[in-house]
């Protein structure tokens, strides 16, 4: 039973992959001076890059847990989300309210993964 950590730091990994299932820290925009969709666009581009570097993709998501600062952005998050997400491959998911670590950050997602299998 490997257990493989990469991008690790005193606080945490941000990817963690254990008996074929892929562990991403929360993924954050990349501008937090931009709007909900744009937030959520790239931290979902950030969730993609993640994923391919730990062997997977987003049809393999088997949950995630999203967090957005106000639920007045939930409508517009889930435009990016549902065009994100391939047809037929939907994950389990939460959204929930919370408090971000800084306040201009509008949106976070936890993702756990399959290791795609070919």
């Amino acid at each position: 039973m490997t257990i493989t950590r990469k991008h690790t730091n005193q606080r945490m990994s941000r990817i963690v992959v254990h008996n074929d299932t892929i562990y991403l820290c929360g993924q954050v925009c990349k501008d937090a001076t931009q709007g909900i969709k744009e937030q959520t666009q790239t931290m979902l581009d950030k969730v993609d890059a993640l994923l391919e570097e730990a062997g997977s993709d987003r049809k393999h998501i088997l949950s995630a847990t999203v967090y957005i600062s106000d639920m007045q952005y939930f409508a517009q998050m889930n435009e990016v989300w549902d065009a994100w997400v391939p047809e037929g491959h939907a994950p389990a998911r939460a959204c929930v309210e919370a408090a971000m670590a800084r306040p201009e950050l509008l949106v976070e997602v936890s993702v756990v993964a399959a290791v795609k299998k070919d």
